[in-house]
């Protein structure tokens, strides 16, 4: 057989594969990227709740709340705070 046809073949064959397994190469670069995404949003929206925290006791302590709303209040947002963090925690981005 030609050398050079064997090598064209083998040329061909290695290129396909490569086509191929694109989308395979691409995937844990797409997830590590939405993983990123998912826990900066996380991140944001903690940080969010922490200052609806604070603002809600700045209007209690200014008395824009009464105290039966503040309390409500604050008990629903660290609530969501809380479930925001167990989140963060079952992606691995717990506190650093």
């Amino acid at each position: 057989m030609d050398p050079l046809a064997v090598l064209l073949t083998m040329l061909a064959l290695a290129l396909t594969l490569w086509v191929i397994s694109g989308p395979l190469r691409g995937g844990a670069e797409r997830e590590e990227v939405e993983l990123a995404a998912r826990i900066a949003d996380l991140k944001a929206a903690k940080e969010a709740r922490y200052r609806e925290i604070r603002d809600a006791e700045m209007d209690y302590r200014t008395g824009k709340l009464s105290e039966e709303d503040w309390r409500a209040l604050d008990r629903e947002l660290r609530a969501e705070a809380v479930e925001i963090l167990r989140k963060l925690d079952e992606l691995g981005a717990g506190e650093r």
